[in-house]
């Protein structure tokens, strides 16, 4: 069954349930990612309902007990990331393709930007500015997300590391993060235990985590100080970058402005090298 099967399967069967079951199968349906890699005994807590009445709904739903739905709706979310799968679905799509990927893409950026919360990025740069050190993760195409953050932090002339493959693991070198640096780090499905260790390693040692994901339910968030949350949903190889990309423009956007004099005076620095014609061809606009 896949994800779209399962949804209107209990899209069909909610209706005739009770209330209590219904509000159940509605945070289910509603959920579905976060659902599916929660413990029974996390969704029952955050619904405020015992485990035997998730037992009951999803025996409702036409399954044996809560393990089967469980593993039911794991295997509609990893679909959504397969590749392989996806691509069926593309080849399908044809000519349609292109404007799905334009409409998918606006939707990323308006979920993505609905999300946001001026007081969060507000207390997100005051973080940045007490922090030691920052230091930035991510792993496969989140580390493009990172990318460019770190360009930025170093640009505004901020102390900053990029954590990557490399002759360390990403363990080791979290072990480097000072106590009181802030590690930002970006996931996004399929989430990577050497990304959550390397978070748990800095986070032992005192650093402040802010994390960027398309889920509560992504494990980086269980350590994470803040965490910010973005739209990334694709039509082909699994996850977009483009609301991640926007967010990190708006964070950096604010923190530049945030920090005054300071970011004044980098980017100063940076105009200058800008004008050195070993690197660049000024006459043709000096941007960074």
């Amino acid at each position: 069954m896949d994800s779209a099967d399962l949804q209107n399967m209990m899209l069909r069967r909610i209706p005739d349930m009770p209330n209590k079951a219904r509000r159940v199968a509605e945070y289910l349906l509603s959920n579905m990612r976060e659902a599916a890699f929660k413990s029974i005994g996390e969704v029952a807590e955050e619904l405020s309902v015992s485990k035997a009445q998730l037992v009951r709904v999803a025996r409702v739903l036409g399954f044996s007990g809560y393990s089967e739905l469980k593993g039911c709706l794991q295997k509609a979310i990893l679909e959504q990331v397969n590749p392989a799968a996806m691509l069926t679905k593309a080849v399908g799509m044809k000519d349609e393709l292109p404007r799905k990927i334009l409409q998918t893409e606006h939707v990323n950026l308006d979920d993505t930007w609905m999300q946001h919360d001026p007081k969060k990025i507000e207390e997100f740069c005051s973080m940045v500015k007490e922090a030691r050190q920052l230091s930035c993760v991510g792993w496969g195409i989140s580390s493009l997300v990172m990318e460019l953050a770190y360009m930025r932090f170093c640009v505004m002339g901020l102390p900053s590391g990029l954590l990557k493959r490399g002759s360390l693991s990403l363990v080791e070198q979290a072990r480097a993060v000072p106590a009181d640096g802030l590690l930002l780090v970006c996931e996004l499905p399929s989430y990577a235990i050497n990304v959550t260790e390397a978070v748990v390693a800095a986070k032992e040692r005192g650093s402040k985590i802010v994390s960027i994901t398309d889920s509560p339910a992504a494990p980086v968030c269980r350590f994470a100080d803040m965490s910010f949350f973005v739209s990334a949903s694709s039509p082909t190889f699994g996850s977009s970058i483009i609301g991640p990309i926007f967010l990190v423009h708006l964070l950096t956007s604010s923190l530049v402005v945030y920090m005054g004099d300071d970011a004044r005076i980098a980017l100063e620095k940076q105009a200058a090298y800008l004008h050195d014609e070993r690197f660049y061809h000024p006459i043709f606009g000096m941007k960074y």
